[in-house]
């Protein structure tokens, strides 16, 4: 409201600019790279002081054999091993100090590849396919408890995890717009230059750089 206080008697673009800075905010966090200590595989996060993603990359070959033992014919795997899969963990780090609450739709997220905005490829997609493909009950279960929610709502300290797929090709390089609520404002962050992971055998002993 302070910002509406501050107009001047008919300012009705400046009106509009402070209702959108209100329901809307570009959010300032760092992104982090490297190598992910428990992976050995590259990594991305974006982390403010209230939330942190961290991005994992999954080798095809990862997911191929997570999916198989799980009962997923070998048709069926390649199509999730071929799909960019990166493990995803979400937390609200807000302290008790500086409390926030966090709501994310992985809907409002956008895979930006080649200069075109797509859509994440959400479970409930999945879904449809699994049906339609009469994969076994066990398996749509273990996969669905795999991948990460299509919606959360985190309190202070919360977090969880789980599979993302961005729908691209191993090796493709994109950028990621993520939306969130915080206390009831929407936000918007973006990681760039994010990496599916190439579609290669990589010996689990080797530590990767």
């Amino acid at each position: 409201m302070g910002c509406i206080k501050r107009l001047l008697p008919g300012s009705m673009f400046n009106l509009l600019t402070c209702l959108l800075l209100a329901f809307e905010a570009l959010a300032e966090g760092a992104v982090l790279t490297g190598t992910d200590e428990e992976a050995q595989l590259p990594f991305w996060e974006w982390r403010d002081e209230v939330m942190s993603v961290r991005l994992v990359q999954r080798l095809p070959d990862q997911t191929r054999a997570f999916f198989t033992a799980r009962g997923f014919d070998k048709s069926q795997a390649e199509l999730i091993a071929q799909s960019c899969i990166f493990q995803t963990v979400y937390k609200n780090i807000a302290t008790t100090s500086n409390p926030a609450v966090i709501e994310y739709d992985l809907t409002q997220w956008k895979v930006i590849y080649k200069g075109e905005a797509r859509s994440l490829k959400i479970k409930e997609v999945w879904r449809e396919e699994w049906e339609k493909a009469k994969v076994p009950q066990p398996a749509q279960i273990a996969f669905f408890w795999a991948i990460l929610p299509t919606q959360q709502r985190y309190e202070p300290q919360d977090y969880n995890w789980g599979m993302t797929s961005y729908n691209l090709p191993p090796g493709a390089k994109f950028d990621l717009e993520m939306v969130w609520r915080q206390d009831g404002v929407y936000r918007t962050g973006f990681v760039r230059n994010l990496e599916c992971a190439p579609d290669e055998e990589i010996d689990p002993k080797i530590p990767l750089s």
